[in-house]
């Protein structure tokens, strides 16, 4: 996968699980920042989320650990869309948790769709924003679904 970092920061004690390593849920928490990070980024924020009553929700969430990563440890997290699914709004995100080292340390796959706040159903979004969904960057392995 390319390096398309989107969040980078530092270990925090409050991370940390009793084997004194990253907690499983931070891994999820430094996904999560990523992929609104990444949205942001393309002019996606989630006020614009907010005032079309769309969030995302998620339906999957796979953590492949690789390395450990210790207390006050800096680290980087890539996101890329794998799939995409036009017709019906789903998604799935492949991340990188990387060490400073640039190890891989962790891979989480996410899979979601989005979700209307009103009716509480899948929706699509708008089709204005169809350019930018375009330009998130994909893996390598990127499927679109669209019949």
């Amino acid at each position: 996968m390319d390096k398309n970092i989107f969040y980078e920061g530092q270990v925090l004690w409050s991370q940390i699980d009793a084997n004194r390593h990253l907690r499983h849920s931070a891994y999820a928490d430094f996904c999560a920042q990523a992929r609104s990070n990444m949205l942001n980024t393309l002019g996606l924020s989630l006020d614009q989320f907010a005032q079309h009553k769309i969030g995302p929700i998620l339906f999957r969430e796979e953590l492949i650990y690789k390395r450990e990563i210790m207390l006050d440890e800096y680290i980087q997290v890539s996101t890329a869309l794998s799939k995409l699914n036009t017709l019906n709004g789903r998604f799935s995100f492949r991340h990188e948790v990387l060490k400073s080292s640039g190890e891989v340390a962790a891979i989480v796959n996410v899979d979601g769709a989005w979700l209307d706040l009103t009716t509480r159903k899948l929706t699509n979004l708008p089709e204005s924003w169809k350019p930018i969904i375009q330009n998130i960057p994909k893996t390598s392995d990127f499927i679109e679904i669209n019949e």
